[in-house]
C-alpha cells in the first residue's frame, strides 16, 4: 500500500501521525481530565435530551398545527434501540466537540515543539470578539429558526400530508436529523455578514464584487434554500427573504470596514454629528411619537385582525400598553416611546454613514489601478498595492505628494514619494514589455497573440489526451473514443435547441408538480384505493404514512422530474435524428420520429392502463391479504407505496414497449441478429439503469431487470417472426452495425 503513495504523501502522513503521538503523549497525564470533561459533555446531553429537547422539539413541530393534525401527528420509533442509540449518538458528537478544546489546550507544548501551535495573528480581544460575533449569528439564525420557520414549516408539511389522507408519523431518527440538518444550516447562513466582511476586508474578494453581483448571490440564496430545505415554495420564499435581507446589511457592514481600511478620512462620526444633528433629532421624535399614534389610532386593533385571519390563524397578539411590562399605561408608552426613537435615530446615523462613503459606482472595481489614492491617508498608501504606484507618472506622483502637503499631512506625501520609489525597477520593467507588445491588435488579438489557451480550449484538450491514452492514439469506430466522438456530434447538434429542451422539461415538470401539490397526490391514492377489494382494505384497515417530513413533496419532485425527462425524450430524437442518419446509426426521415413516438406512446398508455385496472390492485390486494391473515397493521411509507403502483402500472407499459421498440429499431436499421448476438451487453445496460433507478437494494434491481429481460426475450421472439430468422429484416442494415 505504501508503494502506491508518493514521497510528498508519505512524509505528511507521517508528519500528522507523529504529531497525534506527540500530543497524546503530552496530554496523558491530563487525559482523565479530557475524558472526564468529554463524559460531562456526553452524559448532560443524553439526560438533557431525555428530560427537555425532546419535549420541546415536539412542542416546536405541533405549536401550529391544526387540532385534527396534531391529534393524527406522532414521533414514532422503527426499532427498539433508535431513541436510545440516537440520543448516544448526539451525545457522542456534544461529548467529543466539548472535549476537544481541552485536549488541544493540554497538548499545546508537544504542537508548540513541532510548530504548529502559532501565535494569534490579532490581539485576544479581537479574536474574542470576532468568536462572539459569529456566536451570536450562529444562535440568532438558529432561533429564527425555532420562532418562525419551523412552526410555520411542519404546520405546512403536516396538514399537506393530512390533506392528502397520509398520517403523519415521523421517525424519530429522520425527525431529528432534518431538524439539526436545517438548524445548521439556519446557524451557517447566518454567518453570512462575517464572511462578506472578513473576505472583503482580507481582498480576498472585493467588496465592489459582492455589491455588484448581488443578483447572482439572490439567485445563490434560492438554490441553497432549494437544497436545505424542504421543495416547496412557501417554506423557500420564508428561507430566502431572511438571507436576502441579511444579505443587504452584510454589504452595509462590509463597506464601512472596508472603507475604514482604505481610507479613514472618509468616515467623520463628529462631523456627521455636527451636520445632520437635526435629521436625527428629527427622526428620534417621530420615534417617540410613533407608539402614541400607533396604540391610539387603532393600529394594535389591525394588527390583531391580521393575526386572526384564518389563513394566518396565529396565536399571538398586541396586548395593551403595559399589559406586558406590568407598569402602567403612560409609563409604558413612555418606554416604547424611547426605544423606537433610539432605534430609528441609531438606524439613521447608520444610513447617513453609509450615504457618506463615497464609492465610484464606475469605477474599475477589483483592478488596484484604479484606487484613488487622495482618499487614502498615511496608512492607506502604504497599505496600497504596488499596481496602484506602477502606473504613476513622475508628474502625477508629485502632484499627489502637493496636496497631501498642502493639506498639512506630511506623512502621506512622504509615503506616496517612498511607494514611487520602490515600484520603480517594476515601472520600467511593465514600459520595456508596453513596447515589445505595442504592435499587437487589442486585447483579444494579445491573448491570441500570446497563444495563452482559455478554459474551454484546455478542457477540450484534456479529454482528448484521455481519450487518447485509452484508444493508443487512434480512435476506431468500436472504442470508446470513437463513441465518445459520436457522442459529442449528437450533443452538439442539440445544442442550437437547448433552450427548447429546457423549456418542456421545465412546464412539463411544474404542470406535474403543480397538479400532485394542489390535490392530485390523494385524488391517485383514494381513485386507488377504492379499486381495490372493500373486504380487504379500507380507510382504517391500511394506513399510509409519511416517516419524513418531506416525504410527500420529494416524491412528488422525483415524479415530476421523471416527467419532464419522458416529455423531453422525443425533441431529443427528433433534433438529434439528422445526427444520427448522418453517422449511419439510423435510417429514413426524421419525420419518422412521429411514428415512433405514436407506437411507444400507445403502447405505454395500453400498459399502463392494464396495470392500474387489474395487475397493480391484484398484486396489492395479495399483499395485504397475506399481511392481513396473521392480523398485522398494516402500514405503507408514501415513498414505497406510490412507487410501488408506479412500478405496476407504468412499468407495464414499459415493459410492453420493449417488443415496439425492437420493432421500430429493426425498421431503422438494427437488424435481428445484432440485438440476439448483443444480449449480453443489453443486460448489463439493463442492470445499470435498474441500480440507478430503483432503490439501493439488489432484489428490487432483479425484480426490475429481470422483468426487462424477458420483455426483451419476448421482443426478440417476435422478430424472429416477423423477419423470417433475420433473413427478411424490415429494412437493410444501418452503416453504425454493418
Amino acid at each position: 500500500m505504501a508503494s502506491a503513495l508518493d514521497d510528498d504523501t508519505q512524509r505528511a502522513l507521517g508528519e500528522a501521525t507523529a504529531t497525534g503521538r506527540a500530543m497524546l503523549r503530552s496530554a496523558q497525564k491530563d487525559l482523565q481530565k479530557v475524558f472526564i470533561i468529554f463524559l460531562l459533555g456526553f452524559l448532560g446531553t443524553f439526560y438533557a435530551l431525555r428530560l427537555y429537547i425532546w419535549d420541546f422539539l415536539r412542542t416546536v413541530t405541533e405549536s401550529r398545527m391544526r387540532a385534527e393534525v396534531g391529534e393524527s401527528f406522532e414521533i414514532i420509533a422503527q426499532t427498539p434501540f433508535d431513541v436510545i442509540l440516537l440520543q448516544a449518538k448526539i451525545g457522542l458528537v456534544v461529548g467529543l466537540i466539548v472535549a476537544l478544546p481541552a485536549f488541544l489546550y493540554f497538548a499545546r507544548d508537544a504542537l508548540k515543539r513541532r510548530g504548529v501551535w502559532r501565535q494569534l495573528p490579532a490581539a485576544r480581544w479581537k479574536v474574542a470578539t470576532v468568536g462572539g460575533f459569529a456566536a451570536t449569528l450562529f444562535i440568532g439564525g438558529a432561533a429564527y429558526g425555532y420562532a418562525v420557520f419551523f412552526p410555520v414549516m411542519f404546520s405546512f408539511l403536516a396538514e399537506f400530508g393530512f390533506e392528502a389522507g397520509f398520517a403523519p408519523r415521523y421517525s424519530i431518527v429522520l425527525w431529528t436529523q432534518f431538524i439539526v440538518l436545517l438548524t445548521l444550516s439556519f446557524g451557517l447562513a447566518a454567518q453570512m455578514p462575517l464572511a462578506i466582511t472578513g473576505l472583503s476586508y482580507a481582498e480576498i474578494v472585493p467588496y465592489e464584487t459582492f455589491r455588484d453581483k448581488w443578483r447572482h448571490a439572490v439567485v445563490g440564496i434560492f438554490v441553497f434554500g432549494a437544497v436545505f430545505s424542504p421543495p416547496d415554495p412557501f417554506t423557500q420564499i420564508m428561507w430566502a427573504i431572511p438571507l436576502v435581507i441579511l444579505y443587504g446589511l452584510s454589504l452595509y457592514l462590509a463597506k464601512v470596514i472596508v472603507t475604514t481600511k482604505r481610507g479613514s478620512d472618509q468616515i467623520d462620526i463628529r462631523a456627521t454629528l455636527r451636520a445632520r444633528w437635526n435629521v436625527l433629532a428629527g427622526l428620534a421624535t417621530v420615534g417617540a411619537i410613533l407608539p402614541y399614534a400607533f396604540y391610539t389610532y387603532g393600529g394594535s386593533n389591525a394588527v390583531n385582525a391580521v393575526f386572526s385571519y384564518p389563513l394566518i390563524d396565529s396565536r399571538y397578539r398586541v396586548l395593551p400598553p403595559g399589559a406586558g411590562l406590568g407598569v402602567d399605561p403612560q409609563t409604558a408608552m413612555a418606554v416604547y416611546g424611547g426605544i423606537v426613537a433610539v432605534l430609528l435615530a441609531v438606524g439613521g446615523f447608520a444610513a447617513l454613514i453609509y450615504a457618506g462613503l463615497e464609492v465610484d459606482p464606475d469605477g474599475e472595481f477589483g483592478d488596484p489601478t484604479a484606487i484613488d489614492l487622495t482618499t487614502l491617508d498615511a496608512g492607506g498608501i502604504e497599505a496600497a498595492p504596488p499596481e496602484a504606484f506602477i502606473e504613476l507618472s513622475e508628474d502625477e506622483a508629485m502632484r499627489y505628494a502637493s496636496e497631501a502637503i498642502d493639506e498639512g499631512d506630511e506623512a502621506k506625501a512622504q509615503a506616496i514619494l517612498d511607494r514611487f520609489d520602490e515600484t520603480a525597477e517594476a515601472r520600467q520593467a511593465a514600459q520595456d514589455d508596453g513596447e515589445g507588445s505595442g504592435d499587437a491588435d487589442g486585447g483579444d488579438g494579445a491573448d491570441e497573440a500570446t497563444g495563452e489557451p482559455g478554459l474551454g480550449d484546455r478542457a477540450s484538450r484534456a479529454g482528448d489526451s484521455f481519450l487518447s491514452e485509452l484508444t493508443d492514439g487512434e480512435q476506431d469506430a468500436d472504442d470508446i473514443g470513437g463513441y465518445y466522438t459520436d457522442i459529442a456530434f449528437v450533443a452538439g447538434s442539440l445544442r442550437s435547441k437547448s433552450f427548447r429542451l429546457v423549456a418542456t422539461f421545465m412546464i412539463a415538470l411544474v404542470v406535474t408538480f403543480t397538479w400532485f401539490y394542489i390535490g392530485g397526490l390523494g385524488a391517485v391514492r383514494g381513485n386507488f384505493l377504492r379499486r381495490l377489494p372493500s373486504e380487504l382494505v379500507s380507510e382504517t384497515s391500511l394506513e399510509i404514512i409519511t416517516l419524513h417530513p418531506v416525504e410527500a413533496l420529494l416524491f412528488i419532485v422525483k415524479f415530476s422530474v421523471l416527467a419532464g425527462g419522458v416529455a423531453v425524450v422525443p425533441m431529443v430524437a427528433y433534433y438529434a435524428w439528422p445526427a444520427l442518419r448522418e453517422l449511419g446509426a439510423v435510417r429514413g426521415r426524421q419525420s419518422v420520429v412521429f411514428l415512433w413516438v405514436g407506437s411507444l406512446t400507445a403502447g405505454l398508455l395500453g400498459g399502463l392502463a392494464l396495470g392500474y385496472l387489474y395487475i397493480a390492485p391484484a398484486i396489492i390486494s395479495y399483499l395485504v391479504a397475506d399481511a392481513r391473515a396473521y392480523d398485522m397493521l398494516l402500514t405503507y411509507r408514501i415513498n414505497d407505496f406510490f412507487w410501488l403502483i408506479f412500478f405496476t402500472t407504468v412499468g407495464i407499459g414499459l415493459l410492453a414497449d420493449v417488443p415496439i421498440l425492437m420493432l421500430l429499431l429493426n425498421r431503422a436499421g438494427i437488424p435481428y441478429r445484432a440485438m440476439r448476438t448483443r444480449w449480453r451487453e443489453v443486460t448489463v445496460g439493463m442492470l445499470t439503469v435498474g441500480a440507478l433507478l430503483t432503490p439501493a437494494d439488489i432484489v428490487t434491481m432483479f425484480l426490475v431487470t429481470v422483468p426487462l429481460m424477458a420483455a426483451y426475450g419476448v421482443g426478440l421472439l417476435v422478430l424472429f417472426l416477423v423477419t423470417g430468422g433475420g433473413r427478411r429484416n424490415l429494412a437493410p442494415p444501418a452503416e453504425i452495425v454493418s
